[in-house]
């Protein structure tokens, strides 16, 4: 029998240059790992042998010569592994049950990525070509005889579902690769590795909470907005009671949505601890909102409990097994927080991913409660493959489901999506429509038509209007206007978009709201497009919104007179124009159906919920729910294909502004290149700008970056702080509405 003892999972590390990385326990400590985690949903088992097989091939002696030149530093070609473990797998599987065979896909693609079924593990497929080929014999004995010293167990069938089939796969790599890559930091980083596992449960967050929330609301008894902000509260925590499931939160803008959603997960987790509830994940449309609800959650429960999570690292996809290589993967998120803040960028490209360093956290979406705010931002073409995800994470991983907004789509009254057909949503706050009612503190001019974007220039420089947000479909009018304006000479003019970096936006919301403040009102012009229109804390007495969805426009009406403090009622003032452009797609089907709407209702009707329903059944009825074709390429388990046609954004690189901030930029990136980390990568995040790959290829732009390695860039071009423009040179305008990584 092969003695394991001397065959080696990875090099000494710098650290301890004398401990190279038994494979024995590795595979064995990887197995118990991938394990407990997929316990989570019922596959315990076949954690466990996926654990077991994932990297069998290392004892390839080539690959154990591989590993001795790593140590001494000497240039040589890497050597596959997975590939061997996964056949043998394969095989193994085959024997007993056809259909579970796919299963050892996890395997083969554990630094790769998935790819399809057919291409892996069907006959002729690439597991079924390196098991024939005879040159590999010798190296299968010697797999054969190392595993009669390790342990095996039976795994569970995967679901008869082609399509809870996919996502089981997909699961089930997410554990492994997590797995293998603790235990791969265990052994390079013992002291970051001592740091985990002993993460709160949610449950236990609950009393800070409560306790910080009951101080809020006798500090603010006086006023009528939080009074009904006190009603919502109660209700969140009353419906926290009632069994695990979908549940819709319909709240009024200014109705304290970012804490009445977070009140009822942790209630919720409280009231369910048999259940295991494991994590909060509250996942939101635009990073700029991001900033504000984890600085909310830090304020609450310290910074040890809450991950904001928007920037993904890139982390090498293949075979190579240096310390550098390795670090770079460990710098990937898994999630092992207690309360999650992320994008849907990075919840649903995730879940439709086929990367390692993407899929590495989705494991831990089993036993959270998913809070999706402003859920009526996710885009419509993709609705029939994200609600067919949604409805299988509350169905078989044991997921609780919050729909948060004040413009609830109604996915379960459409009969275009059949997804939630059958599903009983429960209401949060069942009396929301007084709510509604109660919190009417804006007023809805007639649609407005301006010739020309010079013509509002005008209007806005007034001083009447000297303190007046204007949100356009566009970067390239948002611009325009932006310039106009400077060439009026206005006061307190500023512009926000992507462009800026997290730090930088930050600092210009936080003199935005400071100018805001009705007690001390200074002069504040702000010039945007739809990033600031979900969640952004803003509170201005004017609002323009350029005709645009309905929903889109009812949250940007979000903006105004926001916290009631002001004598009369805010105004929100809705515009066309001769070129007043949009996005293509769903974005322009819904400018059109406001505009029917609009055309025969009433402003005030605005005001109803109801007009929403009516609103989201004509977008769904007119919108092909399932654009890109997604559905067919799951069911025939095609990973690579689903990954490229699931996108809310185009493909986007992380590129670092070093000037900013008096050049913090550039010290926290080189702290990262020095030392690749989660906790590095998340210092030098508020410093990067994601830009679209489709930028980066233009000349101009291609002139002002740099590559720094580690898959991202520096800019080094212009950036503009003094007005707020950020990145110079890119007016192109964004394909879709989902804006941060």
């Amino acid at each position: 029998m092969m003695n394991l003892n001397n065959v080696y999972a990875h090099t000494p590390s710098k650290d301890a240059p004398h401990c190279w990385h038994v494979l024995e326990n590795h595979l064995i400590e990887t197995a118990k790992t991938t394990c407990a985690f997929a316990k989570a949903f019922g596959s315990e088992n076949s954690g466990f042998v996926l654990g077991i097989f994932h990297d069998l091939g290392k004892v390839n002696p080539a690959f154990q010569d591989y590993l001795q030149a790593c140590d001494e530093g000497r240039k040589i070609e890497s050597v596959p592994h997975a590939v061997c473990g996964a056949s043998y797998l394969w095989k193994t599987l085959l024997r007993q049950n056809s259909r579970d065979a796919s299963m050892a896909m996890c395997a083969l693609g554990h630094h790769g990525g998935l790819i399809s079924e057919s291409d892996a593990a069907t006959e002729g497929g690439r597991l079924d070509q390196w098991w024939s080929d005879v040159r590999n014999n010798q190296l299968k004995k010697l797999m054969q005889e190392a595993m009669q010293g390790l342990p095996l167990r039976t795994p569970e069938s995967l679901p008869e579902d082609e399509l809870r089939r996919e996502l089981r796969v997909r699961m089930l790599f997410s554990a492994l690769v997590d797995a293998d890559y603790l235990n791969t930091e265990k052994h390079f980083d013992q002291r970051r590795s001592g740091e985990r596992g002993f993460w709160t449960r949610p449950a236990d967050l609950w009393p800070i909470f409560r306790a910080d929330q009951l101080r809020m609301m006798w500090r603010g008894r006086g006023s009528g907005i939080n009074r009904i902000r006190r009603q919502i509260y109660f209700s969140c925590v009353r419906a926290g009671r009632q069994p695990p499931g979908v549940f819709r939160l319909t709240v009024p803008t200014g109705g304290g949505k970012t804490r009445s959603g977070l009140s009822f997960a942790l209630s919720h987790a409280a009231a369910h601890r048999s259940h295991g509830f494991r994590r909060v994940i509250v996942v939101l449309p635009y990073t700029s909102i991001i900033d504000q609800n984890a600085r909310v959650y830090r304020e609450i429960f310290g910074d040890h409990f809450v991950l904001e999570h928007h920037s993904q690292v890139e982390a090498p996809e293949d075979d190579r097994q240096d310390e550098a290589s390795l670090r770079q993967r460990l710098a990937t998120e898994n999630w092992d927080f207690p309360l999650i803040v992320t994008t849907n960028v990075q919840l649903f490209e995730s879940l439709f991913s086929n990367k390692p360093s993407r899929c590495r956290k989705l494991h831990n979406i089993a036993r959270s409660i998913v809070v999706l705010d402003e859920v009526q931002t996710l885009p419509p073409e993709l609705l029939d493959p994200t609600m067919d995800v949604l409805r299988a994470l509350v169905d078989e991983y044991g997921v609780t489901l919050v729909l948060s907004t004040a413009t609830q789509p109604a996915f379960d009254q459409t009969p275009y999506l059949k997804a939630f057909d059958g599903l009983d949503i429960k209401e949060i706050v069942k009396n929301y429509s007084s709510h509604f009612e109660e919190l009417e503190r804006v007023e809805y001019q007639p649609v407005r038509q301006y010739g020309a974007l010079s013509d509002l220039a005008e209007e806005l420089a007034q001083p009447e209007n000297s303190q007046a947000l204007v949100i356009l479909n566009t970067r390239k009018h948002a611009l325009a206007l932006h310039e106009e304006l400077r060439n009026h000479g206005v006061d307190g003019l500023y512009h926000l978009s992507t462009l800026l970096c997290g730090a930088h936006r930050k600092r210009l919301l936080q003199e935005i709201i400071e100018r805001l403040a009705v007690e001390n009102p200074m002069p504040v012009r702000l010039i945007s497009t739809q990033v600031v229109e979900a969640g952004v804390d803003l509170d201005f007495p004017v609002v323009y919104r350029a005709m645009g969805p309905l929903d889109r426009i009812v949250q940007a009406a979000g903006r105004c007179n926001r916290e009631d403090k002001r004598l009369e009622k805010g105004k929100v003032v809705i515009f066309d124009f001769p070129d007043n452009a949009s996005p293509p797609g769903a974005y322009k089907m819904g400018l059109e159906d406001a505009k029917t709407l609009l055309s025969r209702n009433a402003p005030e009707r605005l005001h109803k919920p109801e007009l929403y329903t009516e609103y989201f059944q004509m977008l769904f009825r007119d919108v092909d729910l399932d654009k890109k074709g997604i559905q067919p390429y799951r069911r025939d388990l095609d990973y690579p294909r689903v990954a490229e046609k699931y996108r809310l954004i185009e493909n986007t690189l992380p590129v670092v502004i070093p000037t900013y901030d008096n050049h913090e930029g550039e010290r926290r990136l080189q702290e990262y290149i020095e030392r690749p980390s989660r906790e590095t990568w998340r210092r030098l995040m508020p410093y990067v700008v994601n830009l679209s790959v489709r930028d980066l290829r233009r000349e101009e732009i291609r002139e002002c970056i740099e590559d720094v390695g580690h898959s991202f860039y520096r800019w080094i071009g212009g950036y503009d702080d003094k007005t707020h423009r950020g990145i110079q040179g890119i007016v192109r305008d964004p394909a879709d509405l989902y804006v941060g990584d």
